[in-house]
Protein backbone atom coordinates (compact mmCIF):
# COMPACT_ATOMS: atom_id res chain seq x y z
CA UNK A 1 0.00 0.00 0.00
CA UNK A 2 1.27 3.27 -0.69
CA UNK A 3 2.11 6.17 2.33
CA UNK A 4 -1.02 7.32 2.63
CA UNK A 5 -0.79 11.31 3.98
CA UNK A 6 -2.15 11.46 7.40
CA UNK A 7 -0.71 7.91 8.29
CA UNK A 8 -0.87 7.60 12.47
CA UNK A 9 -2.38 10.89 12.76
CA UNK A 10 -4.68 11.95 15.02
CA UNK A 11 -7.63 14.96 14.25
CA UNK A 12 -10.35 16.51 15.92
CA UNK A 13 -12.66 18.24 13.17
CA UNK A 14 -15.22 20.64 14.75
CA UNK A 15 -18.51 19.91 12.85
CA UNK A 16 -17.28 16.76 11.58
CA UNK A 17 -20.58 14.70 11.27
CA UNK A 18 -22.56 16.69 8.23
CA UNK A 19 -21.83 18.48 5.45
CA UNK A 20 -17.82 20.43 4.28
CA UNK A 21 -16.93 18.31 7.96
CA UNK A 22 -18.02 14.69 7.61
CA UNK A 23 -16.48 14.17 3.81
CA UNK A 24 -13.61 15.68 5.31
CA UNK A 25 -13.64 13.56 8.04
CA UNK A 26 -14.24 10.71 5.67
CA UNK A 27 -11.20 12.18 3.46
CA UNK A 28 -8.94 12.01 6.51
CA UNK A 29 -9.67 8.43 7.43
CA UNK A 30 -9.12 7.33 3.78
CA UNK A 31 -5.67 8.88 4.39
CA UNK A 32 -4.43 7.09 7.60
CA UNK A 33 -6.11 9.56 9.81
CA UNK A 34 -8.14 8.53 12.90
CA UNK A 35 -10.93 10.91 13.62
CA UNK A 36 -13.06 12.94 16.12
CA UNK A 37 -15.86 14.23 14.73
CA UNK A 38 -17.90 16.65 16.82
CA UNK A 39 -21.87 17.89 15.90
CA UNK A 40 -24.28 18.83 16.84
CA UNK A 41 -26.52 15.83 15.29
CA UNK A 42 -24.33 12.57 15.55
CA UNK A 43 -27.21 9.80 15.26
CA UNK A 44 -27.94 9.55 11.79
CA UNK A 45 -24.06 10.67 10.85
CA UNK A 46 -22.18 8.05 8.51
CA UNK A 47 -19.21 8.25 10.49
CA UNK A 48 -21.70 6.53 12.53
CA UNK A 49 -21.52 2.96 10.74
CA UNK A 50 -19.68 0.10 11.77
CA UNK A 51 -16.90 0.40 9.01
CA UNK A 52 -15.56 3.34 11.07
CA UNK A 53 -15.51 2.18 14.08
CA UNK A 54 -12.24 1.63 14.85
CA UNK A 55 -11.17 4.78 12.76
CA UNK A 56 -13.77 7.02 13.56
CA UNK A 57 -15.22 8.70 17.39
CA UNK A 58 -18.11 10.72 17.04
CA UNK A 59 -18.38 13.55 20.21
CA UNK A 60 -22.20 15.10 20.59
CA UNK A 61 -21.87 19.11 21.23
CA UNK A 62 -22.58 22.90 20.34
CA UNK A 63 -19.13 24.18 19.03
CA UNK A 64 -20.32 27.34 20.89
CA UNK A 65 -19.94 26.15 24.14
CA UNK A 66 -16.53 26.99 25.37
CA UNK A 67 -15.56 24.18 27.05
CA UNK A 68 -16.60 21.38 24.22
CA UNK A 69 -13.30 21.57 21.68
CA UNK A 70 -10.99 21.36 24.88
CA UNK A 71 -13.12 17.94 25.87
CA UNK A 72 -13.13 16.52 22.46
CA UNK A 73 -9.08 17.18 22.14
CA UNK A 74 -8.54 15.09 25.59
CA UNK A 75 -10.94 12.35 24.61
CA UNK A 76 -8.93 12.21 20.94
CA UNK A 77 -5.53 12.18 23.00
CA UNK A 78 -6.99 9.31 25.47
CA UNK A 79 -9.12 7.31 22.84
CA UNK A 80 -6.21 7.54 19.97
CA UNK A 81 -3.29 7.69 22.21
CA UNK A 82 -2.54 11.34 20.83
CA UNK A 83 -3.55 14.51 18.82
CA UNK A 84 -2.23 16.15 16.09
CA UNK A 85 -4.73 18.73 14.64
CA UNK A 86 -7.80 20.26 14.65
CA UNK A 87 -9.98 21.19 11.58
CA UNK A 88 -13.17 23.93 12.33
CA UNK A 89 -15.56 23.38 9.64
CA UNK A 90 -18.54 24.46 12.48
CA UNK A 91 -20.86 27.37 11.34
CA UNK A 92 -22.95 29.02 9.36
CA UNK A 93 -25.60 31.53 8.08
CA UNK A 94 -27.28 33.94 10.58
CA UNK A 95 -30.03 35.57 8.09
CA UNK A 96 -32.73 33.20 10.54
CA UNK A 97 -31.25 34.88 13.45
CA UNK A 98 -31.30 38.50 11.26
CA UNK A 99 -28.02 38.52 9.34
CA UNK A 100 -28.33 40.35 6.18
CA UNK A 101 -27.34 43.86 4.55
CA UNK A 102 -26.39 46.35 7.49
CA UNK A 103 -29.61 48.56 7.33
CA UNK A 104 -31.87 45.52 8.41
CA UNK A 105 -29.14 43.65 10.09
CA UNK A 106 -30.48 43.01 14.15
CA UNK A 107 -28.31 42.81 17.24
CA UNK A 108 -29.32 39.71 17.65
CA UNK A 109 -28.30 38.89 13.42
CA UNK A 110 -25.29 40.16 14.05
CA UNK A 111 -24.04 38.87 17.83
CA UNK A 112 -25.57 35.24 17.25
CA UNK A 113 -23.46 34.94 13.69
CA UNK A 114 -20.19 36.38 15.62
CA UNK A 115 -21.10 33.30 18.30
CA UNK A 116 -21.49 30.50 15.61
CA UNK A 117 -18.77 31.35 13.49
CA UNK A 118 -15.73 33.66 15.33
CA UNK A 119 -16.45 32.95 18.57
CA UNK A 120 -16.92 29.33 18.26
CA UNK A 121 -13.48 28.90 16.58
CA UNK A 122 -11.77 31.23 18.56
CA UNK A 123 -12.65 28.35 21.56
CA UNK A 124 -11.29 25.54 19.55
CA UNK A 125 -8.14 26.83 18.25
CA UNK A 126 -7.29 28.37 21.79
CA UNK A 127 -7.65 24.56 23.04
CA UNK A 128 -5.57 23.35 20.51
CA UNK A 129 -2.78 25.86 20.72
CA UNK A 130 -3.36 25.02 24.89
CA UNK A 131 -3.10 21.33 24.30
CA UNK A 132 0.51 21.82 21.71
CA UNK A 133 2.33 24.44 24.13
CA UNK A 134 1.63 22.07 27.27
CA UNK A 135 2.86 18.83 25.44
CA UNK A 136 5.62 20.53 24.03
CA UNK A 137 4.79 19.51 20.40
CA UNK A 138 4.14 20.95 16.87
CA UNK A 139 0.35 20.82 15.73
CA UNK A 140 -1.62 21.76 12.87
CA UNK A 141 -4.96 24.16 12.85
CA UNK A 142 -7.28 24.36 9.79
CA UNK A 143 -9.96 26.60 9.70
CA UNK A 144 -12.96 27.05 7.63
CA UNK A 145 -13.40 30.89 6.02
CA UNK A 146 -15.36 31.35 2.94
CA UNK A 147 -14.67 33.72 -0.23
CA UNK A 148 -17.33 35.99 0.97
CA UNK A 149 -14.95 37.19 3.44
CA UNK A 150 -12.59 39.15 0.65
CA UNK A 151 -14.89 38.83 -2.44
CA UNK A 152 -18.74 39.95 -2.09
CA UNK A 153 -21.53 39.39 -3.89
CA UNK A 154 -24.05 41.36 -3.30
CA UNK A 155 -27.13 41.08 -5.27
CA UNK A 156 -27.18 37.42 -4.25
CA UNK A 157 -24.99 36.62 -0.81
CA UNK A 158 -25.45 39.56 1.12
CA UNK A 159 -25.22 38.54 4.90
CA UNK A 160 -22.74 41.23 6.10
CA UNK A 161 -22.11 39.78 9.92
CA UNK A 162 -21.25 36.33 8.16
CA UNK A 163 -18.83 38.03 5.76
CA UNK A 164 -17.52 40.17 8.71
CA UNK A 165 -16.72 36.90 10.74
CA UNK A 166 -15.35 35.08 7.55
CA UNK A 167 -12.80 38.35 7.03
CA UNK A 168 -12.14 37.86 10.61
CA UNK A 169 -11.49 33.93 10.70
CA UNK A 170 -8.42 34.89 7.86
CA UNK A 171 -7.39 38.35 10.33
CA UNK A 172 -7.26 35.85 13.33
CA UNK A 173 -5.42 32.73 11.99
CA UNK A 174 -2.51 34.75 10.34
CA UNK A 175 -2.25 36.48 13.35
CA UNK A 176 -2.01 33.52 15.42
CA UNK A 177 0.38 31.59 12.49
CA UNK A 178 2.80 34.03 13.32
CA UNK A 179 2.71 34.15 16.91
CA UNK A 180 3.00 30.40 17.11
CA UNK A 181 5.79 29.79 14.01
CA UNK A 182 8.50 29.26 16.34
CA UNK A 183 6.43 26.59 17.83
CA UNK A 184 6.47 24.60 14.75
CA UNK A 185 2.04 25.19 15.26
CA UNK A 186 0.72 25.43 11.59
CA UNK A 187 -2.12 27.30 10.89
CA UNK A 188 -3.84 28.06 7.51
CA UNK A 189 -7.98 28.64 6.58
CA UNK A 190 -9.87 27.03 3.90
CA UNK A 191 -12.04 29.25 1.89
CA UNK A 192 -14.83 27.71 -0.61
CA UNK A 193 -17.01 29.47 -3.13
CA UNK A 194 -20.93 28.40 -2.81
CA UNK A 195 -20.95 24.57 -1.83
CA UNK A 196 -24.00 22.49 -1.76
CA UNK A 197 -24.34 21.83 2.01
CA UNK A 198 -27.44 22.14 3.81
CA UNK A 199 -26.97 25.98 4.93
CA UNK A 200 -26.96 26.61 0.72
CA UNK A 201 -30.16 25.60 0.17
CA UNK A 202 -31.84 28.56 -0.22
CA UNK A 203 -29.10 29.43 -3.17
CA UNK A 204 -28.96 25.75 -4.58
CA UNK A 205 -32.85 25.80 -4.93
CA UNK A 206 -32.58 29.47 -7.02
CA UNK A 207 -32.61 29.10 -10.74
CA UNK A 208 -31.10 32.89 -10.70
CA UNK A 209 -28.39 32.69 -8.50
CA UNK A 210 -27.34 28.88 -10.17
CA UNK A 211 -26.88 31.17 -13.33
CA UNK A 212 -24.73 33.57 -11.81
CA UNK A 213 -22.84 30.90 -10.39
CA UNK A 214 -22.26 28.90 -13.70
CA UNK A 215 -19.92 32.18 -14.81
CA UNK A 216 -18.83 33.21 -11.18
CA UNK A 217 -17.50 29.84 -10.96
CA UNK A 218 -16.58 28.28 -14.22
CA UNK A 219 -14.28 24.98 -13.40
CA UNK A 220 -15.96 21.98 -13.97
CA UNK A 221 -18.85 23.61 -16.45
CA UNK A 222 -19.88 26.25 -13.76
CA UNK A 223 -21.04 24.25 -11.05
CA UNK A 224 -22.08 24.30 -6.95
CA UNK A 225 -19.26 22.97 -5.48
CA UNK A 226 -19.50 19.91 -3.72
CA UNK A 227 -17.94 18.99 0.18
CA UNK A 228 -15.54 16.61 -1.34
CA UNK A 229 -14.17 19.10 -3.79
CA UNK A 230 -12.29 20.68 -0.79
CA UNK A 231 -11.40 17.39 0.80
CA UNK A 232 -7.55 17.21 -0.96
CA UNK A 233 -6.97 21.03 0.08
CA UNK A 234 -7.85 19.84 4.27
CA UNK A 235 -5.79 16.50 3.42
CA UNK A 236 -2.72 18.12 2.00
CA UNK A 237 -2.60 21.45 4.64
CA UNK A 238 -3.31 18.90 7.79
CA UNK A 239 -0.77 16.35 6.80
CA UNK A 240 3.09 16.56 7.27
CA UNK A 241 3.80 17.80 3.05
CA UNK A 242 2.37 20.87 3.93
CA UNK A 243 5.02 21.34 7.15
CA UNK A 244 6.23 23.90 5.37
CA UNK A 245 3.29 26.31 4.72
CA UNK A 246 1.55 28.38 7.43
CA UNK A 247 -0.47 31.94 7.94
CA UNK A 248 -2.18 31.06 4.43
CA UNK A 249 -5.73 31.12 2.39
CA UNK A 250 -6.52 28.78 -0.05
CA UNK A 251 -9.79 29.41 -2.21
CA UNK A 252 -11.40 26.44 -3.28
CA UNK A 253 -13.99 27.90 -5.22
CA UNK A 254 -14.50 27.07 -8.46
CA UNK A 255 -12.98 30.16 -10.12
CA UNK A 256 -15.30 32.68 -7.61
CA UNK A 257 -12.41 35.20 -7.19
CA UNK A 258 -11.13 35.23 -10.77
CA UNK A 259 -14.32 35.56 -12.55
CA UNK A 260 -16.86 38.07 -12.81
CA UNK A 261 -20.15 36.71 -13.06
CA UNK A 262 -23.14 37.75 -14.30
CA UNK A 263 -26.44 39.17 -13.17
Amino acid sequence: MANQWLQNKKIVIIGGTHGLGLSAAKACIGEGAKVMAVGRDINDSELSATAYSKTAWLMKGDARSESLAKEAIEKCAQHFGGFDGIYHVAGGSGRKFGDGPLHAMSLEGWQQTLDLNLTSLMFSNRAAIQFFLDHQQPGVILNMGSVLGYSPSPKYFSTHAYAACKAAVIGFSKSIAAYYAANNIRVNVIAPGLIKTPMSGRASGDEAILEFIHSKQPLDGGRIGFPEDSDGAAVFLLSDLARFVTGQVIAVDGGWTVSEGQY
